[in-house]
């Protein structure tokens, strides 16, 4: 029994091995290409050379909302704050219970119209539609039956004028530049189809009319650590993703997409609760079956803030719709798996996203249990174990703070003493901790899903400066 256990401890400390060691060059990659770009960006901005023009790009602002009383009205008076000239607003309000469309109303005049929407994208019917023309653009508000977001946002690409449309959370913000900097991938290759901003969050941030006015952490350890996370995930994979045209997810809280393209891939599926990851997954999968040039592309500089979860409960819930919404694209586009007709999406970003992002709470998990049995039939050092993980803390908390400060000063933000300490300190706490607790929570969200699939997540927001 103890030749079989040495056997068994010896498969697996090989796999391991091979999987960390994947999981650091491609984190290590990541950081050290997306810091290069952003490094770059900002020499580029300082010497000036950056496309300019006077042309711009039609673009409508699609915002689902269901019970966002409390930070609807903020939200829009951001989008009013943009620095664009050629944009509508259309919020569609899907079947909200609380005073979303009231608060519209009164605070943007908004009158009842009677507006026909063709039916290009199947959705729930509208029930009452208001618009304002009191603003610089045209605000339309849609309040339509309940049939959760990615219903709204088929209701949303019907009812808009523009040919590109840019889809947004309605507990965020876009920076006062945010609009003209996703369209310029679209004018710098016109066989763009979509394009993903950075989002960060703004708890801790003072925004006024779409700018930054200060910046600090959060108080509060969850949501401090949130921005930790963000930093590194839209600073790492994404811009090296977006190297090969290997972006398969753009964060619904902020992207532009080519209106006929989404049209002809079949719109939002009703039927998943990741509608944003899974849009993106289909353009590639329509553009590749059709023999279609396409590209999908990464704006690191073009800026959203968002609200992150300030109770670990909220989080869970959170993190529990992300990882169901990861499963149903991954297991939908299985196809896509070293099928060489997907070329390097197929072979490396549909791979990562397999391995590192579906499959990685299950074997981390295991991985604990693993190390918990070898302790208890005594067949592991432990002086050695604990070195290991201390040295893996280390390093991903390096390639944290990395990609922290290199966002914070790409982009002009001033940080107090205080809170480049407190990055520093919980950079080592949110990967040996948090991670663990999201890693249990993603790993049991397959339980009882399908049963929610149309249901919006309730999370409590606070509203924003």
């Amino acid at each position: 029994m103890t030749d079989a256990f040495k056997t068994f401890f010896e498969y697996v400390g090989i796999f391991f091995l091979v999987y960390l060691i994947g999981y650091a060059s491609f984190l290590f990659l990541s950081v050290t290409v997306g810091s290069s770009t952003l490094y770059q960006l900002k020499r580029r901005s300082r010497l000036k050379n950056e496309l300019q023009q006077a042309y711009y790009v039609p673009v409508s602002i699609l915002v689902p909302a269901y019970n966002e009383e409390v930070t609807i009205e903020e939200s829009i008076r951001s989008l009013l704050a943009l620095e664009y000239k050629l944009y509508e607003i259309v919020v569609v309000d899907d079947g909200s219970k609380d005073h979303t469309a009231e608060v519209l109303r009164q605070a943007f005049h908004m009158r009842k119209v009677n507006q026909l929407i063709q039916r290009r994208l199947p959705c729930q019917p509208e029930l009452v539609v208001y618009e304002s023309h009191a603003y610089k653009v045209p605000i339309t508000l849609i309040c339509k039956k309940n049939g959760g977001k990615a219903d709204a946002l088929n209701m949303g690409i019907n009812a808009s004028r523009y040919p590109y449309f840019v889809c947004m959370d309605a507990d965020s913000m876009l920076q006062y530049d945010s609009l003209e900097k996703i369209v310029r991938p679209v004018l710098e290759e016109g066989s763009v189809v979509a394009v993903g901003g950075a989002v960060r969050p703004c708890n801790g941030a003072n925004i006024k009319n779409g700018r930054v006015v200060s910046f600090r952490l959060p108080n509060r350890i969850l949501p401090c650590m949130q921005v930790l996370e963000y930093d590194r995930s839209f600073l790492a994979a994404r811009i090296l993703l977006d190297k090969f045209n290997g972006s398969i997810i753009i964060s619904g809280a902020f992207g532009l997409f080519k209106k006929s393209a989404v049209i002809d891939a079949g719109g939002y599926d009703t039927s998943t609760m990741g509608e944003d990851m899974e849009l993106v997954v289909k353009l590639h999968v329509f553009c590749r079956e059709h023999n279609i040039p396409y590209r999908i592309r990464y704006a690191t500089d073009a800026i959203c803030w968002t609200q992150a979860p300030e109770k670990l409960r909220d989080l869970c819930k959170q993190r529990r719709r992300w990882h169901i919404g990861l499963f149903q694209a991954m297991m939908r586009h299985r196809r896509m798996l070293a099928n060489p007709k997907y070329g390097l999406v197929g072979a490396i970003s549909y791979a990562y996203f397999l391995i590192y992002e579906l499959f990685s709470p299950y074997i981390e998990i295991f991985g604990l249990l693993t190390v918990a049995l070898a302790f208890i039939v005594d067949l592991i050092n432990v002086p050695f174990m604990v070195l290991f993980f201390l040295i893996y803390i280390a390093y991903s908390a390096i390639l944290s703070i990395t990609a922290f400060f290199a966002r914070i000063h790409t982009i002009d933000l001033k940080l107090t003493a205080m809170d480049v300490l407190k990055a520093v300190g919980l950079c080592a706490v949110e990967v040996g901790g948090l991670r663990l607790i999201l890693a249990w929570v993603r790993a049991t969200a397959l339980i009882g899903y399908k049963r929610r699939k149309h249901v919006w997540d309730s999370i409590e927001r606070q509203k924003m400066n």
